[in-house]
């Protein structure tokens, strides 16, 4: 795998103005000065609870959603503000549901074809035909389902559309929004082979969006761990596993199903207390209301993310200790 880096984020936010009840404008920071870097042929994981910013970071990297501050530097040029026109072909993106991101009345030659004639792929309409049944192919779907309609077909084939699709336009780089969380569990682990497949076969290199940790480390090269829109950790898929040094992470770790249901996880929250019972601080570190390592420092201060160890980098004032 080539360590040089395909896209670089820095400091990256995007905030959006929201009104209460009582007609009060408030600031929601949905990503909230995230930084980091995905080298080519690598596979990043983005984890984080429902809520916490993991797919507008997504879109936003790909200008689906325009970032308020910070920098996208996409193969060494600075796309933040420049017109993504030239980058579509180049960066894609498989959605969370299937169904809802492909057109009922559409058939599925048709869908596909969509961005070969955007991108002026192919010379004739039989070319592209052809170019469609191959793709087919690739993501293990029969020819003859070029022809069909997506209510045609279940879960896990309406998402093996949405990733030939993706893969119509010879991309570099693909955010995989969710791709699994919406199939059967019997699907899931098609998919998520099926990606890989396509990773090795394309050299394509993956922002792979779950809530779902066992599934992250399972694809992932590196996972990035958010919280209301941070970034508190980030690390190699091994190393955060076996030693998670953030708070929050070791939470999602214990939540991880056990096989045996009369183990219990050798990792236990720091707090029995769901995040939706506590009020999010208004200064100081965000996730210091659950935090049994919580400080006065804690309270003032917002923690950035440091290096505890080579490649493992933590915002926790606590870490390394």
């Amino acid at each position: 795998m080539d360590k040089t880096p395909l896209l670089k984020v820095n400091n990256l936010r995007k905030t959006f103005v929201t009104k209460g009840a009582a007609g009060r404008s408030s600031v929601l920071h949905a990503v909230d000065g995230v930084s980091f870097d995905i080298a080519r042929g690598e596979t990043l994981g983005l984890v984080g609870e429902s809520g916490c910013g993991k797919t507008t970071l997504g879109r936003t990297i790909l200008r689906l959603t325009e970032p308020t501050d910070g920098q996208i530097v996409f193969d060494g040029e600075d796309i933040t503000n420049a017109s993504m026109r030239p980058y579509r072909r180049r960066m894609q993106i498989i959605f969370q549901n299937p169904a809802g991101c492909l057109d009922p009345r559409t058939r599925i030659n048709d869908t596909i074809e969509e961005g070969l004639i955007a991108n002026k792929i192919g010379g004739s309409k039989a070319e592209r035909r052809v170019m469609v049944a191959e793709l087919l192919d690739k993501v293990g779907l029969d020819r003859s389902a070029a022809n069909r309609y997506p209510h045609e077909f279940s879960g896990g084939m309406q998402q093996r559309v949405g990733i030939a699709r993706a893969l119509a336009v010879n991309p570099e780089f693909i955010v995989c929004d969710e791709p699994i969380s919406a199939l059967d569990v019997s699907y899931q682990s098609q998919i998520i082979n099926l990606l890989k497949d396509m990773q090795a076969s394309f050299g394509l290199t993956y922002l792979f969006i779950s809530h779902d940790l066992s599934v992250v480390r399972h694809i992932s090269n590196r996972i990035g761990v958010m919280y209301y829109g941070k970034l508190v950790e980030i690390g190699g898929s091994g190393e955060i596993i076996s030693n998670a040094a953030h708070p929050y992470t070791r939470s999602l770790i214990s939540a991880i199903p056990v096989p045996d249901p009369k183990r219990r996880s050798e990792r236990q929250p720091d707090t029995d207390t769901a995040a939706s019972e506590v009020e999010l601080p208004e200064t100081g570190c965000k996730y210091r209301n659950l935090c049994g390592k919580a400080t006065g420092l804690c309270e003032t201060e917002i923690p950035k993310l440091r290096e505890i160890s080579p490649g493992h980098f933590c915002a926790c004032f606590a870490c390394g200790e």
